[in-house]
């Protein structure tokens, strides 16, 4: 019930959290459709781009950052981990058809 409430998309820990399962479950299933997909590789800079979003939103109270500020690294986190998911289940996409 934690991320599945109304009151979690008002957390933006949770919706970065959200998204991480997302991002790891499009990585999964690279290994799952064999040989077809050894060639894709997922941007590193940009998982490591919203990995640092994400740190940034989670340490925003220790960092003391604006409300705002905290929600806008968690977009930026949230976009990052969409556009690599999008990258790679087009580029498997593409290998199917």
């Amino acid at each position: 019930m934690l991320y599945t409430g109304r009151t979690a998309f008002r957390s933006p820990l949770a919706i970065v959290v959200i998204a991480a399962i997302g991002l790891a479950a499009a990585l999964l299933q690279l290994p799952l459709r064999g040989a077809s997909a050894r060639q894709v590789r997922a941007p590193i800079w940009l998982n490591v781009l919203g990995l640092l979003f994400a740190l940034a939103a989670l340490l925003s109270d220790f960092l003391r950052f604006s409300p705002i500020t905290t929600q806008i690294a968690a977009l930026a986190a949230v976009g990052c981990f969409a556009v690599t998911s999008f990258l790679l289940f087009d580029h498997l996409r593409k290998k199917r058809v």
